[in-house]
């Protein structure tokens, strides 16, 4: 991502001087609208873990991006949309709460589906945030996008939204993602920053490698496996001072499916143990080791408990 500079040298000159911006930055859409491709493209780190399917994001995930204009602090919220599962509401409980919290809200709306009742739902939440919204309107890179329709979905929904505050996006590309930076700003209050300078992230190693390994997966299965898997880190050790050994657990939610996740010949827990350990190694200072093996945790997404846990 380019750096983003403030101001021209003659407008140092003339305007006052002003102390840091900082922003809390809620970002809100459809399952598979961009949201977790727009955090990592914005920040040029891997913070939110990317999947070709719906709902990959389960938590309310924070991801920071430092520029010459302040500290923005990104939550990529799960994605909404209607179902009455226990998951899913946990995880639509999630984004409502985050939407109070926020300094800026940005809505992200894939311009390659019609905007239909699901989007609607989220334009009637944020009809009493318009004053704190950014509308990135996404995928324009691909050839089935049509974002005249969707911003005139959006001036349609939301009239009272500052047409200067809807953008398009490919954030694939990494284009218009600066433009959607700018008008951040340009929303963010005068605040002390958040968060040091060098975090990009407020993520605990744990939860970092789970996701990981989620990912791997994820992108490995098919049908309804991967919204029935969780990962458990079970044990973190570091063995040397560059090395952590890690055991973790694949979980399943039947018998059946844990053969599929070993694969034949234990293939695919193999490749998919490899390809995570890659991806860490990339992403901290020190080696990691993982033991990687699969459980059954019997109809875990019914479990109160268990969904307690996992989605905060």
């Amino acid at each position: 991502m380019a750096e983003i500079t403030p101001q021209t040298e003659a407008e140092e000159i003339t305007q006052p001087p002003v102390g840091p911006k900082t922003a809390l930055v809620t970002i809100i859409g459809r399952p598979s609208a961009g949201k977790s491709t727009f955090l990592n493209t914005a920040s040029g780190e891997e913070i939110s873990i990317v999947s070709s399917y719906p709902q990959t994001t389960r938590n309310a995930i924070k991801g920071i991006v430092n520029t010459s204009l302040g500290q923005l602090v990104f939550v990529d919220t799960p994605g909404y949309h209607d179902s009455e599962k226990k998951m899913n509401l946990r995880m639509r409980s999630i984004v409502t709460d985050q939407l109070e919290n926020a300094d800026c809200i940005l809505y992200v709306i894939d311009s390659t589906r019609p905007c239909g009742e699901e989007e609607a739902s989220i334009t009637t939440l944020l009809k009493n945030h318009t004053q704190k919204l950014v509308v990135a309107i996404n995928k324009i890179d691909d050839s089935h996008a049509k974002p005249t329709q969707a911003q005139a979905f959006v001036q349609t929904e939301l009239p009272d939204l500052d047409a200067k505050k809807i953008l398009q996006t490919s954030a694939k590309d990494d284009t218009g993602i600066n433009e959607v930076l700018r008008a951040l700003y340009d929303l963010a209050p005068v605040a002390p920053h958040l968060y040091s300078e060098e975090f990009y992230t407020d993520q605990e190693v744990d939860f970092r490698i789970a996701e990981v390994i989620r990912e791997q997966a994820m992108n490995r299965l098919s049908q309804e496996i991967p919204h029935a898997i969780y990962v458990q880190i079970a044990d973190m050790e570091m063995k040397k001072q560059n090395e952590m050994w890690v055991r973790a657990f694949l979980c399943v939610e039947r018998e059946s499916q844990k053969g599929i996740v070993i694969g034949k010949g234990a293939t695919l827990i193999k490749t998919i143990r490899v390809e995570s350990i890659k991806k860490l190694r990339k992403i901290f200072p020190y080696r990691i080791d993982l033991d990687l093996q699969v459980k059954v945790d019997k109809n875990w997404r019914q479990k109160d408990s268990r969904l307690d846990k996992l989605i905060k």
